[in-house]
């Protein structure tokens, strides 16, 4: 079975697995996706959805995030750790936005890059969730179980291990597969306890790399 053929085993079996996978960040915009995942570095999803409630609204828009005092965001930010970087890209990423982009986010991938705190992982997510643009985000799940499964090889570094998977998954399916990556990375493929592999609906498929 070549990785290719691996892949797109893995894809149809986590799709039936896991068919309403999708971005734990709760958003209703994309500007609060940016400052959702900004705020999840070393950070849960669970604890990033209850603090953003108080930060959208005391700024309920971009225009008053831009303008709102970095050590107030800060005071908000806290909890998700990291208060102080957090609040500095996050005010000057929505800066940029009103400034260079007419409060929108930009639908390109190296004009997402331009702005604070945005790499690789964030963008990509941006790209497929908000425009249903092809991507395949990096996050540790994903580098775990592609290196469990053998899609990659002993990869580690974030950016090598997507170029790694562009090759063999197909674009359009990246993000969703991204996504049922973490969902089977929390339930059955963990990371910080023993794999539940014989519960794992890979196990016959998976190179078991663990």
């Amino acid at each position: 079975m070549t990785k290719k053929q691996r892949a797109l085993e893995i894809i149809k079996r986590l799709e039936k697995e896991y068919p309403d996978a999708h971005c734990s960040l709760e958003y209703d915009d994309a500007w609060k996706l940016l400052v959702s995942v900004r705020l999840a570095a070393q950070c849960t999803d669970a604890r990033v959805n209850i603090v953003v409630k108080d930060l959208f609204e005391e700024y309920p828009d971009v225009q008053s995030l831009a303008q709102a005092d970095v050590e107030d965001i800060e005071k908000i930010v806290r909890p998700c750790g990291l208060g102080k970087s957090k609040a500095r890209d996050i005010s000057g990423c929505m800066k940029m936005l009103m400034d260079d982009y007419s409060g929108k986010v930009p639908d390109d991938f190296d004009e997402l890059m331009r702005l604070p705190g945005v790499g690789r992982k964030s963008a990509n997510l941006i790209m497929g969730d908000v425009f249903g643009k092809p991507a395949i985000v990096t996050d540790t799940h994903c580098i775990r179980l592609t290196n469990r499964m053998g899609l990659v090889d002993g990869i580690k570094e974030p950016k090598k291990v997507e170029m790694a998977l562009w090759k063999i998954i197909p674009p359009e399916l990246g993000s969703d597969f991204c996504h049922r990556l973490v969902y089977h990375g929390r339930d059955i493929c963990t990371a910080r306890t023993i794999p539940k592999c014989d519960k794992c609906c890979l196990n016959d498929v998976c190179k078991k790399n663990i």
